[in-house]
């Protein structure tokens, strides 16, 4: 799958509605609210986007979650000083509310073994990065690109020795997690909690571990908005072509009276 859409596909999407006073908005991070980079450490976040963030969360009273497979340390690294309700390693640990405590929500973390395994493969190709997590890990080969079929063929023989993983392909990345939980798991944490319970459930997102979260929100009733070639899989719904598309679409909320906003999906 390629990152981008050709001009025609781009004009042929159908702009979602902004969001609205009764939505409960999650929101994937890398491919979505930020542009993808050669490495996970190297994607930019543009001054302007904590502002409409934070707005975004206020005009929402709290319902709005980041929903990442990066570990929430991370998460609050890259947006400083700002720590939203949000979930990290794919539902693996979560924040219920906004700068509060990261809770575990895997029983075990990820086995060292693992580790060990992930670590030989930059011995391949020195654009391999491997991205270390407590409860799962990811390989990025962005850089190293005739090495994936190689990469996933060894990530999954390494995981032979061990149950409840899965192993997930995505934009040039292979994850291993837990096989019990998902974004799609983190969305019905979430919609249990205060802030979220009895609002419409709507999941921005880019990528294969994504869909889990659109299942669920769609599942209950709410909405799914694909981001990029995702969006192709899904032609008869809004989606956004680039990142940079979320964004413009988060600031026109953030932004936008209250009484000019509830015009669109409403559950």
């Amino acid at each position: 799958m390629t990152d981008s859409l050709s001009a025609g596909q781009s004009a042929a999407l159908r702009p979602p509605p902004l969001p609205q006073p009764n939505w409960a908005l999650f929101l994937d991070i890398d491919g979505t609210l930020l542009d993808i980079a050669e490495s996970p450490d190297r994607v930019a976040v543009p001054p302007a986007l904590l502002d409409d963030l934070r707005a975004a969360e206020q005009r929402l009273n709290g319902a709005l979650a980041l929903v990442s497979g990066r570990a929430i340390a991370a998460i609050d690294k890259l947006f400083d000083p700002l720590k939203l309700a949000a979930s990290g390693q794919h539902g693996s640990e979560w924040r219920p509310v906004p700068g509060a405590a990261t809770q575990a929500v895997a029983e075990v973390p990820l086995p060292a073994g693992l580790h060990e395994a992930a670590a030989r493969l930059n011995g391949l190709h020195p654009g391999i990065v491997i991205e270390r997590k407590s409860h799962a890990l990811a390989v990025h080969y962005r850089n190293a690109q005739d090495f994936g079929a190689e990469i996933g063929g060894r990530l999954a023989a390494a995981m032979a020795d061990f149950d409840g993983l899965m192993l997930l392909h995505g934009k040039f990345v292979w994850e291993i997690k837990d096989a019990s939980l998902s974004k799609g798991t983190a969305v019905g944490l979430f919609m249990r909690q205060p802030a979220f319970a009895d609002r419409v459930a709507v999941f921005v997102g880019d990528d294969r571990t994504d869909e889990d979260g659109f299942h669920a929100v769609e599942n209950l009733g709410g909405l799914a908005l694909p981001v990029g070639p995702l969006a192709l899989k899904r032609p008869q719904g809004p989606g956004f072509a680039t990142p940079a598309q979320v964004r413009d679409w988060l600031a026109a909320f953030a932004a936008s009276p209250a009484d000019s906003i509830r015009t669109g999906f409403a559950g």
